[in-house]
């Protein structure tokens, strides 16, 4: 027969039993059991911001929990890196980001408040797209080894838009001029728009920009393409060479856009995570939409997404150190 005391002392033991086994069969509850947070590094509305629902919309479909898109703009997308970096390596928080981030600013030496490389882990490598190089319709060359022949003969310099320092466009004139031994004048605006009203107006000479950017410009006739800044012809500009193809042999740059998740995050949420991605990107609606967008999708693994992220850091290192680039 069990006294009082001792029947009481048996009933918590019961109880903590219960809630012990409660509490283990949650956390062996399969990941995710909860939202994700998705925070990406751009104002609602872009081309990065479209891409990162596209991929949310797909995941949540294929996890089984809502991916809820959190827009953190600033800082070159610094701020949304930063909150990723610092959160709980649990894979409830992710990061869609561009380049920037990740890649440039460490490469331009910024300050930063975290270390992609020791304080993200890569997911995958999203999609990629090239840059092209295009003119007003009144520039005299009409082929890359024309406009490198003016710009080595002009003694006054042919001036270059960008929509800032760091920025994709900027870099990508600065290789141009690093491998085709010429000299530009860069011009910075407040992003890719009043930088192609100025060179449809003829006030710059020329520009390294996005696909979607000029794609309107380009069917109208306002500007012309002499070619494009990946290895391979882009699908929706098949008809122009690439740089790589027309005297600058090696020459590869563009937009890309990656997801990452905080280091120390297990390796069975990483690889969750990652073929549930790669699983949305082959989904032949979001491989439509990205093409639309200019971009292809990629689909990487971890591994490869990281060899991938050092290459860049080291390639736009080079030309930062080469340029004299200072961050602002």
């Amino acid at each position: 027969m069990i006294g009082s005391r001792g029947f009481l002392g048996f009933s918590v033991s019961l109880l903590g039993f219960f809630f012990s086994s409660g509490g283990q069969a949650q956390s062996l509850k399969p990941y995710p059991t909860k939202p994700i947070r998705l925070v990406v590094g751009f104002a609602p509305g872009g081309g990065a911001d479209s891409a990162a629902r596209l991929v949310g919309q797909k995941l949540t479909e294929l996890m089984g929990q809502p991916v809820v898109v959190d827009n953190r703009a600033g800082a070159g997308g610094n701020v949304a890196a930063e909150i990723v970096a610092k959160s709980a390596p649990d894979g409830y928080t992710l990061l869609f980001s561009s380049p920037g981030a990740i890649v440039i600013n460490p490469a331009m030496k910024m300050r930063l408040a975290f270390d992609p490389t020791k304080d993200l882990a890569p997911l995958t490598l999203v999609a990629s797209g090239p840059n092209v190089l295009v003119l007003p319709p009144q520039f005299k060359a009409n082929s890359v080894k024309e406009l490198i022949q003016l710009a080595a003969t002009r003694p006054e310099k042919l001036s270059y838009a960008s929509s800032g320092i760091g920025s994709t466009p900027f870099l990508s004139a600065e290789l141009f001029k690093i491998m085709a031994k010429v000299d530009l004048l860069g011009v910075s605006y407040k992003g890719a728009g009043p930088a192609v009203i100025d060179l449809v107006a003829g006030r710059v000479d020329l520009m390294l920009v996005s696909v979607p950017s000029i794609l309107t410009q380009l069917r109208a006739h306002r500007l012309k393409a002499l070619a494009v800044t990946s290895l391979k012809r882009s699908e929706l500009l098949p008809e122009l060479p690439t740089l790589n193809e027309s005297g600058l042999p090696g020459y590869e740059a563009g937009v890309w856009w990656g997801m990452l998740c905080a280091s120390g995050t297990t390796d069975s949420v990483v690889n969750t995570l990652s073929q549930s991605i790669l699983r949305a990107l082959r989904q032949p609606e979001m491989i439509g939409k990205l093409a639309a967008d200019g971009v292809e999708v990629v689909g990487s693994r971890p591994q490869e997404f990281g060899q991938f992220m050092r290459r860049e850091t080291d390639k736009w290192t080079q030309v930062i150190e080469k340029s004299g680039i200072k961050a602002n």
